[in-house]
């Protein structure tokens, strides 16, 4: 994960593009990407959706979406000094005391 933002910093800093990467540009940004990702299964069966990968043409476009999510989502991590793994652990950890497997196995229900 540290490499990975440290190339997306000095991408963006060889650009001179980190005065364009406030937070609100950022984010916006990373919606816009999850926006391009969610047309890619937009009007596609469950059966479809699941074998995406399966399609070469299908499989990059989403490929490649997924890529942009993760490099927006990346910088907007590090611009807010945020430590992308920790907090994704960190929630992962919330999760799993509101909806332990015992209680929750099986079922898709919010509590």
């Amino acid at each position: 994960m540290n490499d990975l933002t440290a190339r997306v910093r000095a991408f963006a800093e060889e650009r001179d593009w980190q005065q364009f990467h406030k937070p609100k540009n950022l984010v916006m940004a990373l919606a816009g990407e999850v926006g391009e990702l969610v047309a890619e299964f937009q009007w596609l069966t469950p059966e479809q959706a699941g074998a995406v990968m399966d399609d070469a043409e299908a499989g990059a476009r989403v490929r490649a979406e997924i890529g942009d999510v993760m490099i927006y989502l990346t910088r907007l991590a590090d611009v807010l000094d945020i430590d992308l793994e920790e907090a994704a652990l960190a929630k992962l950890t919330e999760v799993a005391v509101r909806y332990p497997a015992e209680k929750v196995r099986g079922s898709a229900a919010k509590r």
